[in-house]
């Protein structure tokens, strides 16, 4: 069998949005069968989403488009959760857990959010520029040295993906390095330099090219600005004021239990193996985040709505820009797919979507445990625009941006 270099979408810990008009594969062989369970939510948030879900038809219909991307996409494992206020609230758990032993799917799994992550460094960042610290049109070269045109690349820039740095994920040299140890513990001034020995791909603010370079620096910055790691600030600064008590930037491969095991095709030989005990630390500010359904779903609100930040800034942030993919645009480390608001992940092994949609005061949470693309696409974005097409079909999630 012929490997597949997986460089360009590598550990991506990607923003990643599919071609809307690519068909679903069929179910691989040797595809686990489902192990179903179904789980209402209960309304414990204390919104106004009846507790007793979103009625028979509705439900019928998503339980039914959810299994059939599933197993058409050879999804081994799906939760997910969509609370629509004055309508209802839907929460399952699909598939299975471990394709070992066929443990059902479950709804409270800890989850690697991947560039869900992105969401919480820029919002540190921003609420520093809240405090008068720093300013989005730094330059990135007065709080890290060694940046290649850092003179001329803002810390704006760097956030909305339009810097021009090469993305170090994107190295053929740190692909092979990463696979071949997936259990290295990585710090970021050792990933840097995979994307700093390549010319910068553009003019600073020239267009849009997602880059996890951007993110691992604007970490550096958080952390030489504040003078405490980046976890420590998320911690005391984001999480705590969201009470999101179950979400965690880890310092190497932690992983609270329970989780579910994680499969991915992003490996030397081409064939899918268990990621769950791979190290994330490669991703770091742009990645590595661990989180629950529950807290995604507050976050979801608390990210669309700035409630961290001021309405200016919050106002910046939402000022997306075109991508150059259709429906979709980039704002200061956040996403607008055809209305709804957030960011999706993706890392060896794991999925999420989290978007939230201001008209309709709506939450769409998704957790799958594969990253193994179909038909090029990313298998939750194929989830969220199935979903979406159901219960919201004048804003349908128009998928991710492809890594470079």
């Amino acid at each position: 069998m012929r490997r597949r270099m997986p460089s360009r979408r590598l550990l991506a810990a990607t923003l990643l949005v599919a071609s809307v008009l690519a068909p679903v594969a069929t179910t691989p062989a040797g595809a686990v069968p489902a192990a179903s369970v179904a789980t209402l939510d209960t309304g414990r948030h204390g919104d106004d989403c009846p507790p007793d879900g979103l009625g028979p038809e509705l439900t019928a219909r998503l339980d039914a488009t959810i299994e059939k991307v599933r197993k058409e996409a050879g999804i081994p494992g799906v939760v997910a959760g969509l609370w629509m206020p004055g309508r209802g609230s839907y929460v399952r758990a699909t598939g299975v857990a471990d394709k070992a032993t066929g443990r059902p799917m479950f709804t409270d799994t800890y989850v690697r959010i991947g560039s869900e992550t992105k969401t919480f460094t820029v919002t540190a960042l921003l609420q520093l520029v809240d405090e008068g610290r720093i300013g989005l049109d730094d330059p990135i070269a007065k709080y890290v040295h060694g940046v290649r045109n850092g003179h001329r690349i803002t810390l704006r820039q760097l956030a909305e993906m339009r810097s021009g740095l090469f993305p170090y994920t994107a190295d053929e040299d740190f692909v092979h390095a990463l696979l071949s140890e997936p259990r290295r513990q990585w710090t970021p001034r050792e990933v840097l330099p995979y994307g700093m020995r390549h010319e910068n791909t553009f003019e600073p603010g020239e267009k849009f090219q997602y880059s996890n370079t951007n993110l691992v620096l604007l970490g550096l910055v958080v952390e030489k600005v504040t003078g405490r790691p980046l976890a420590e600030v998320l911690r005391h600064r984001v999480l705590r004021p969201s009470h999101l008590k179950d979400t965690a930037l880890p310092y190497a491969a932690e992983f609270p239990e329970p989780h579910a095991h994680g499969y991915t095709d992003q490996t030397l030989s081409g064939e899918v193996e268990d990621a769950t005990e791979w190290n994330p630390s490669w991703a770091w500010a742009a990645g590595a985040m661990t989180s629950t359904l529950h807290d995604l779903r507050r976050w979801a609100e608390i990210l669309a709505t700035g409630r961290l930040l001021s309405p200016e800034t919050q106002a910046q942030r939402l000022k997306t820009l075109p991508t150059g993919f259709p429906g979709t645009s980039y704002g200061l480390g956040i996403l607008d797919t055809n209305g709804w608001i957030g960011h999706n992940g993706s890392l060896p092994g794991y999925e999420t979507v989290t978007v939230y949609l201001p008209e309709r005061k709506a939450t769409l949470v998704l957790i799958i445990n594969t990253d193994s693309l179909v038909g090029g696409q990313e298998p939750s974005t194929l989830l969220a625009r199935a979903i979406t097409e159901v219960v919201t079909p004048d804003h349908v999630y128009a998928g991710a941006i492809p890594p470079s």
